[in-house]
């Protein structure tokens, strides 16, 4: 019997023209998933792309797979419902730091909490693309926008620090412009089981242009960003010679050889909220990798078994029993 060929790259692309403004960072991230999947083996048919709104949310339609284009701040509900219907699918969602944050930050908890088996890729360019410039819920404060012309006042979300306090059981951060980096970190939360948050800096050359550049440029990220790499020393550093220890309640610059050993599957996600909450442009190097890996029950496995549980002690229900069933009523 013949095998069926593994599919390459340029399988996984669609027939659909790429529209995103030239020198936007979505182009990187979405080369480097199609070239992930090709090198993970992904089938087309068992592989789903979930979106909201927003520039990042045409992902599905440059992917040659089954793909969804859902409402603003909705996709968290589709992927669920989706994956109930059919654990054995692969699921994506892509969501920007507006779909995500703002109208959909209720479902995005909730999916979260849930330990769904997804890999959600939160594109964050601190704006709002596609609606042309207003400032988003991850936009600095000060921000002067076409909606905040005297600058923003709100308090930005944390997206690491949101995903931790909402229990989820993969957190992860990456850059655009490093795609070594965003493919070990794609595979990585395609391996875990459950629900993987991989927040993206994602720069967007329009509205936002340069936003990440203090720490995400080729130049400087060496000294400005440090890798959280599991069992690995928390080391940065073009040479790698200076290190982070966890003292406490706090972190400190250090040298390499008295840097703390990275562990991201703590029982309580404490050590990973530490590194989440570092401020980019502080005196510490901007954290990017694996904050938090653990194991957690799925929600679609623990669906399932309670259905089945229950068809078994009480046999298979019918529909007409479950409407006539308690109080009702009739209209004339």
């Amino acid at each position: 019997m013949a095998t069926e060929a593994k599919l390459t790259k340029k399988d996984l692309k669609s027939d659909q023209e790429v529209r995103w403004c030239p020198g936007c960072g979505d182009y990187a991230i979405l080369s480097c998933v199609q070239g992930v999947l090709a090198d993970l083996g992904a089938s087309k048919e068992d592989t789903v792309f979930v979106s909201g709104i927003g520039c990042s949310s045409r992902f599905p339609y440059y992917m040659d797979t089954y793909g969804f284009h859902s409402i603003h701040g909705r996709a968290p509900a589709f992927v669920t419902g989706i994956k109930l219907a059919n654990p054995k699918l692969t699921m994506w969602m892509v969501t920007g730091d507006g779909d995500g944050l703002s109208i959909g930050g209720n479902h995005l908890i909730h999916i979260l909490r849930r330990n769904v088996d997804v890999n959600i890729l939160l594109f964050n360019n601190e704006i709002y693309g596609l609606t042309k410039g207003q400032y988003s819920p991850t936009s600095r404060q000060g921000l002067k926008t076409k909606a905040t012309p005297f600058g923003a006042l709100d308090n930005p979300f944390n997206p690491l620090a949101l995903a931790l306090g909402a229990g989820a059981s993969f957190v992860a951060r990456t850059v655009d412009t490093d795609t070594k980096h965003m493919a070990r970190i794609f595979k990585e939360a395609a391996a875990h089981k459950g629900t993987s948050f991989i927040e993206i800096f994602q720069n967007c050359v329009i509205f936002n242009d340069g936003v990440f550049e203090d720490v995400a440029n080729k130049k400087v990220r060496h000294d400005k960003l440090v890798d959280l790499i599991p069992g690995d020393p928390i080391v940065y550093g073009k040479e790698g010679d200076k290190g982070l220890l966890i003292n406490g309640f706090g972190l400190e610059q250090c040298s390499a050889d008295k840097a703390s050993v990275w562990n991201p599957s703590h029982q309580s996600a404490a050590p990973s909220m530490l590194f989440a909450d570092v401020e980019r442009g502080g005196d510490l190097p901007t954290p990017i990798g694996i904050f938090r890996r653990v194991e957690k029950p799925l929600f679609e496995k623990t669906v399932h078994e309670q259905i089945e549980a229950v068809t078994e002690s009480k046999g298979p229900g019918k529909l007409k029993d479950l409407i006539y069933t308690g109080d009702t009523w009739e209209v004339s």
